[in-house]
């Protein structure tokens, strides 16, 4: 037991304590509300949210796209895997509007459409953006009443060993990846549904398929995308037809697309994959039907197309360090398969888009405090992923 006289110490030094800090009895209550915290940095934010009027004045500002606008474009890919995490985190999903970015849009709002199409290529070291980039272009296609042609990450297709793998029924030089086509035709319908229906697009001829199964001439283009999702062996050739259909469609002035590939490098080289097929025949990228597909509509046999493609170093058998420049990337094949192009240099954070991210961290409270700004841009080297992984919780 206490005596008196250390009790009594007890109760001076607790009543002591209480004057000085009022609420240290409720910092134990198990029944006291947390304080709210608010964070006393606002974001620098544009209320511009349509891509096509963005300009040299909204670099380094954030815009903030419509939730079904996000549902539409990247339920089924297409946003890196942590910054598709963020976007719950941060209850919304806001791009940052960079120089590459407002680049292409002036460049695409003056382009000459009745032209064959003018291929983009962006480039960067990993993690400065490129992705980011091409999600908001995608965003000003879908604004501009484009059909989008989109593949959000060619080496999703190559890395998993069990991935299934057919040979190709028409040509066995040539291998299919029935599930991820079907996948494929899927985020093409979810991107482009209502809009293709709204076109009233249709097959140029009869596609037969089987003995008892076939797609007449006349057909809607949803029937023959519908046909590779229900029929998943059929999926790969449905992707060669659907491509060759929009660019017939293009030619005839019924429509406008927008081919935006994230890591085109891995279509272009002959990169031994993990794939096998059922006689455990190693695969190489250029073998699958799908390469071929994407490869052909890049070219510049059509026109009121615009083409925007990434090449990036992780895009690649042994994710090799050597270069990020275009020609080491494509290899002479490669470059060769898309030149002419222009190329646009994706490099890490400005000044101005360094404080603007980390405003942007802090008025969502992922970052609680406001020193250390140097540090941060010196420990990333100004790397838009570092940065956000520095940030990051533990």
């Amino acid at each position: 037991m206490l005596s008196s006289s250390k009790f009594i110490f007890f109760v001076k030094t607790a009543n002591t304590y209480n004057k000085l800090v009022p609420n240290f009895t409720q910092l134990f209550s198990t029944n006291a509300a947390p304080a709210a915290v608010q964070s006393t940095v606002k974001a620098k934010r544009t209320s511009e949210n349509n891509p096509t009027n963005h300009t040299d004045d909204h670099v380094g500002l954030f815009y903030t796209v419509p939730d079904s606008v996000q549902r539409q474009l990247f339920s089924t890919g297409g946003l890196p895997k942590s910054f598709a995490a963020n976007i719950k985190t941060f209850t919304e999903c806001s791009f940052m509007v960079r120089k590459p970015a407002v680049d292409l849009i002036q460049r695409l709002n003056a382009t000459d459409f009745s032209r064959p199409p003018v291929r983009h290529v962006l480039y960067g070291q990993p993690g400065c953006g490129k992705s980011i980039i091409l999600a908001h272009l995608l965003h000003y296609a879908l604004v501009n009443k484009f059909v989008i042609i989109h593949v959000p990450w060619t080496w999703n297709w190559f890395r998993r060993d069990w991935t299934e793998v057919a040979y190709n029924s028409k040509d066995r030089r040539f291998v299919d990846l029935p599930v991820l086509s079907a996948q494929w035709l899927k985020h093409f319908l979810l991107q482009n549904g209502t809009y293709i229906d709204a076109l009233q697009l249709r097959t140029s001829q009869d596609y037969v398929w089987s003995q008892r199964e076939q797609t007449p001439a006349g057909s809607p283009l949803s029937a023959l995308i519908n046909h590779g999702i229900n029929r998943v062996k059929f999926a790969g050739d449905c992707v060669a037809a659907l491509l060759q259909e929009l660019k017939l469609a293009c030619n005839e002035d019924k429509c406008k697309a927008f081919v935006a590939i994230d890591g085109f490098n891995a279509l272009v080289n002959d990169y031994e994959t993990r794939l096998k097929t059922e006689d455990k025949v190693k695969v190489r990228t250029r073998m699958v039907t799908l390469s071929r597909s994407f490869r052909q509509v890049v070219q510049q046999d059509w026109k009121n197309a615009a083409v925007l493609l990434t090449v990036d170093q992780l895009a690649a058998s042994y994710r090799t360090l050597d270069s990020h420049w275009p020609i080491h990337l494509l290899g002479r094949e490669g470059f060769e398969t898309i030149d002419p192009f222009i190329p646009i240099s994706v490099t890490e954070y400005s000044d101005l888009e360094l404080n603007s991210a980390l405003d942007y961290y802090e008025d969502r409270m992922w970052l609680q405090r406001t020193e250390g700004r140097q540090d941060l841009g010196f420990l990333s080297n100004r790397n838009p992923y570092s940065l956000m992984e520095l940030c990051a919780g533990l």
